[in-house]
């Protein structure tokens, strides 16, 4: 372990040094700059945070290794930071179970996270990473915890309001970058956090892994923008309970899913029958695909997910929603998954049935055709990437 130490120049160009946690992370190093004109090509982050910190506005900073925010300790980021990530998949921001991060950015001036190369592509870094203490399935008992793909930091728990605090205007571009092939990074990776967490107005952008995964949690998302993701979207695994509020999902030429729903982690595979299933509701939803003659399906829901949805416009896939395995079925029989207006545009099969249950396309969709999908012109101009 290093020693803690904090070193407060009163020259120009001052820099910043907080000592690392018990867990060898590097130190977290800030090159401010003198207050009245700071230096962006020289701010430096990495590490674990002894204390507050501040990305002030104006500024541009260089992360060169995982930021973490322990409990107890706030990262706040000002509108209009950039953030350029040094290529890696040990290069990510990751909020612990306790931490807090700050992230107001506005329409006008959002928040960025990208890459710091030329010539950025999909998986040049890692993404965002938020620990809660909210239910998961994955795990039974009180305030039992799992670990994270990266990074192995714990989540979850019974504080099903728990609060990380606010992401709000926040881009996150080119993350994804893969430590091995069982352990990638998303572009924002919300894990077991609460209701309390406020999260609005977010984006990721030509990812390589999923752009925004749930890993269980009661944390209500609104404004979600996803473009260019090489897998899915947007996922959910380990009883995400909560709502989903106006997304938009746009292909390219590499690509999964729309979004893929899972009940439980089918990854872990050691709990086939939870204390609960995953079960969001989604209302204003709009995937565009590239044709039903190059897609496969929008969304795929299986391994017991319950799921509500509502205005719902599906373009360009050769299936439309696709449902898999018995438990998925019990939910629809049970009038806990459904989709209620909905339009299919380009759509060769709008519903593929595989989990054994007696339904079909005429009972599981309600208002067909009466789908607009989410006003993606209005509330994601100026601030995302196309």
């Amino acid at each position: 372990m290093k020693t803690n130490k904090i070193l407060l120049g009163l020259i120009t160009a001052a820099t910043l040094f907080v000592g690392c946690a018990a867990d060898d992370t590097a130190d977290v190093i800030i090159n401010q700059g003198d207050t009245g004109n700071p230096d962006p090509s020289g701010t430096v982050i990495g590490g674990t945070l002894t204390e507050d910190i501040t990305l002030t506005t104006g500024t541009e900073y260089s992360l060169t290794s995982a930021l973490i925010v322990p409990e107890g300790r706030t990262l706040t980021i000002e509108p209009g930071v950039v953030v350029k990530a040094t290529t890696g998949s040990d290069v990510y921001v990751a909020v612990q179970q306790g931490g807090v991060i700050m992230a107001e950015g506005t329409s006008s001036n959002p928040i960025v996270f990208t890459s710091n190369s030329a010539t950025p592509n999909p998986g040049d870094w890692g993404g965002l990473i938020v620990l809660g203490r909210a239910p998961i399935n994955s795990v039974v008992g009180g305030d039992a915890t799992s670990t994270s793909e990266i990074g192995g930091l714990p989540y979850g728990g019974s504080v099903s309001n728990d609060n990380s605090g606010i992401i709000r205007y926040l881009r996150i571009e080119y993350s994804g970058g893969a430590a091995d092939a069982a352990s990638e990074n998303n572009g924002f990776s919300f894990y077991g956090v609460g209701s309390g967490t406020t999260i609005d107005f977010i984006q990721a952008f030509e990812g390589a892994d999923d752009g925004v995964e749930f890993f269980g949690g009661t944390v209500n998302a609104s404004h979600i923008s996803v473009v260019g993701a090489q897998d899915d979207s947007v996922d959910w695994t380990e009883g995400f309970n909560g709502t989903l509020t106006d997304v938009y999902i746009e292909h390219r030429q590499s690509h999964d899913k729309g979004i893929e729903g899972d009940g439980f982690n089918t990854d872990i595979g050691n709990n086939a029958n939870p204390v609960f299933w995953s079960a969001p509701s989604i209302t204003n939803l709009t995937i565009n695909g590239l044709g039903s003659s190059n897609e496969n399906e929008a969304i795929r829901l299986r391994a017991g997910t319950r799921a509500i949805f509502n205005n719902v416009f599906l373009e360009g896939f050769e299936e439309g929603y696709d449902l898999d395995d018995t438990e998925t079925g019990v939910g629809v029989q049970a009038a806990e998954t459904s989709v209620s207006n909905i339009t299919f545009d380009d759509i060769t099969l709008p519903l593929k049935n595989d989990t054994g249950a007696d339904f079909d396309a005429s009972t599981f969709f309600t208002g067909v055709d009466n789908g607009t999908g989410t006003d993606y012109n209005a509330w994601g101009a100026g601030w995302t990437r196309n």
